[in-house]
C-alpha cells in the first residue's frame, strides 16, 4: 500500500458502531483479546482513538494526538453509546478529505505521513473490530477495503517476527485474510474469552 492510497473509513466505522451498538451491560467486564483490556476499556479505546484519528486527519494536533497509546487505560464514560458513535463517524468523515492522506501529521504522539495514519486509523478499526466481535461473540465481517489496508500497513511494519504491536502469531499463507491480518496485529486468530 502506498502512502497516498485513499480508502473510505466509513464502512468499517458503521460496523464498528453496530458492534458496539449490540454490546450488553453484561458485557462490558469480559475479556477481550488485549490481555489488559475488558470490554469496556476496549471500547474507551476505540473511542478515544476515533478522536485522535479524526484530529489527526483535520491536521489539528494537540492532546488528543500527542498521546501514546498505553499512558493510561482508558474506559468509557456514562454516555459511550452516543459517544462512540458519533465520533466513529467524524473519524470517518475526516478522512474522506483528500488532505487527510497528503503531508504529515501526528498520532499516539508519532509524527507520520497522512497516507500511513489513515492505513494505521483502518487497522486500529479493523483490528479492534475483530477483538469486541471475539469478546462479545458477534459475527464479523471487516469492510474489504479497510482490510486490506489493515493488512497492507501490518505486513509494512512487521520486522521478522515481531510485528508493530507486539510479536506476530504464525498464521498459515493461505488463511482467511483476516486471520493473518489478525495474527500481523500479535493476536490468536482462534482467541475466545
Amino acid at each position: 500500500m502506498t502512502g497516498t492510497t485513499m480508502i473510505d473509513l466509513g464502512p468499517q466505522a458503521r460496523i464498528v458502531a453496530a458492534l458496539a451498538e449490540r454490546v450488553t451491560d453484561g458485557h462490558l467486564a469480559g475479556t477481550t483479546p488485549c490481555p489488559a483490556y475488558a470490554v469496556r476499556h476496549l471500547l474507551g479505546h476505540v473511542a478515544g482513538l476515533s478522536v485522535a484519528f479524526r484530529d489527526a486527519a483535520r491536521k489539528d494536533l494537540g492532546p488528543t494526538t500527542a498521546t501514546p497509546p498505553g499512558t493510561v487505560t482508558p474506559d468509557i464514560g456514562p454516555g459511550w453509546r452516543a459517544e462512540l458513535p458519533k465520533a466513529l463517524d467524524e473519524l470517518a468523515e475526516a478522512w474522506r478529505d483528500p488532505d487527510a492522506w497528503t503531508g504529515m501529521t501526528r498520532a499516539g504522539g508519532i509524527d507520520l505521513p497522512g497516507g500511513v495514519a489513515g492505513a494505521v486509523a483502518a487497522d486500529e478499526l479493523v483490528v479492534h473490530g475483530w477483538d469486541l466481535a471475539r469478546a462479545t461473540g458477534q459475527r464479523y465481517v471487516p469492510d474489504p477495503a479497510a482490510l486490506e489496508a489493515s493488512y497492507g500497513f501490518l505486513r509494512m511494519a512487521a520486522q521478522g517476527e515481531r510485528g508493530p504491536f507486539g510479536p506476530v502469531v504464525p498464521v498459515p499463507e493461505g488463511a482467511p485474510l483476516l486471520d493473518r491480518t489478525v495474527g500481523l496485529s500479535g493476536r490468536d486468530p482462534g482467541w475466545k474469552p
